[in-house]
């Protein structure tokens, strides 16, 4: 299952993603915006994707207008490894190295066909395993578990 959201300013590349993923037989859930509205916020949509995609352990699609925001919002949420991709290469480094599970995008600063480039390395990237990957992903989840002031 794939969860997707955005704001806005990323409400029509979300729905041009959707169209790509039903294309490729995905199965995906819009956790919204469901319909374009200019004052709605991010973080309302990236805290809600992040939080259904740990609990689900999912994947899950943020778009907003940098993809910063949602990025930022989203890595609020304790086990969520949102990451802004600007490439496709990107895009399958930080699945094979940092096993992200949120890939967040950019509707104004990347096209359309680059986005979907992107998604579809985030898609088909598996984690590699490798030690050095996963003793980093511990020392992020270590320091997450920790008590803090």
């Amino acid at each position: 299952m794939i969860y997707l959201a955005a704001d806005h300013r990323g409400f029509r590349l979300k729905e041009e993603l959707k169209k790509m993923l039903d294309k490729e037989l995905y199965e995906y859930r819009d956790l919204g915006a469901l319909k374009y509205n200019k004052d709605d916020d991010y973080p309302v949509f990236a805290i809600k994707l992040a939080e259904t995609v740990v609990k689900e352990k999912a994947r899950g699609i943020l778009v907003c207008g940098s993809g910063a925001g949602a990025s930022i919002a989203a890595n609020k949420v304790l086990g969520a490894r949102a990451g802004l991709c600007t490439s496709p290469q990107q895009a399958a480094a930080s699945r094979s190295d940092d096993d992200i599970n949120i890939l967040c995008l950019s509707a104004d600063w990347i096209s359309l066909e680059t986005n979907q480039e992107i998604l579809k390395h985030f898609l088909n990237t598996l984690f590699s395993g490798e030690e050095r990957h996963i003793r980093r992903l511990l020392q992020i989840k270590d320091y997450e578990s920790q008590k803090r002031s």
